[in-house]
């Protein structure tokens, strides 16, 4: 681990920092790989209910560090086809999480650092918060999954201006289009992220584990599907819950 992404554990909730306030939270493909890997094993511990990610000091993520990826005249560090997957898998990793996510913005969310935001459940951001997806203006394309996330979070023909014109959203802006599902003072927000971590923390996890993924297959089938979805969701929560409701 290059001790630029930490795991801190309170109770249910774990929270993935994102430390390396000097870049204002720029990632390398180490922290990449590091962030997949702290990802995966939060996927195998039973005791986490709620995983909350947030960057440390004043900014969520500016990215990834550019140099890393090379400048088009010097050699990037690695193949950037290699370097790209493995951040895919890091992207995979957090999407896979059946628990609830919570993103903790303020400051910027650039680029990759916006679409790991929006690669969580729920995106709560400070009022101080700033979002880009800034990928043209480097001479880039899209990418963590923003390719497909945007277009079914703020339909296609948003998703291409939010890409190719790179435009810089405020906080409210992003929640008018539904892209942050709450803004407050930056002074609340550590508040607020605590209350719903908690909230969800308390909640049954078997339940929200299914609707988490029946949310995120709906827009993909149609209505009778959908249903038949539900049925087989609620018919599991059902059993589940005999089985560990005490006998008497």
């Amino acid at each position: 681990m290059s001790g630029r992404i930490r795991v801190e554990c309170a109770g249910p909730v774990a929270t993935v920092v994102v430390d390396h306030p000097a870049t204002h939270n720029a990632v390398t493909t180490a922290m990449v790989d590091d962030l997949g890997s702290a990802l995966g094993g939060l996927a195998g511990d039973p005791d986490v209910r709620v995983v909350v990610v947030t960057g440390a000091g004043e900014d969520f993520c500016a990215g990834y560090h550019l140099a890393d990826l090379g400048d088009g005249v010097e050699p990037a560090p690695e193949v950037p086809l290699a370097s790209m997957r493995r951040g895919g898998a890091a992207a995979l990793a957090l999407h896979r999480l059946d628990v609830p996510v919570i993103a903790k913005v303020r400051g910027v969310a650039v680029g990759l650092g916006w679409n790991l935001a929006l690669q969580c459940d729920l995106v709560v951001a400070s009022d101080t918060a700033r979002f880009t997806q800034r990928f043209t203006k480097l001479g880039l394309s899209v990418d963590f999954g923003g390719s497909h996330l945007l277009p079914r979070l703020v339909g296609t023909q948003r998703a291409k201006r939010l890409v190719y014109l790179s435009e810089w959203l405020s906080a409210a802006e992003a929640a008018d289009l539904g892209l942050v599902a709450a803004v407050v003072p930056d002074a609340e927000l550590d508040d607020l992220v605590a209350d719903w971590a908690g909230r969800l923390a308390g909640a049954d996890p078997h339940a929200l584990s299914l609707s988490k993924r029946l949310l995120e297959r709906s827009p993909g089938i149609s209505m009778a599907a959908a249903l038949e979805d539900e049925a087989r969701a609620q018919a599991l929560n059902v059993m589940h819950a005999a089985q560990v409701r005490p006998r008497g």
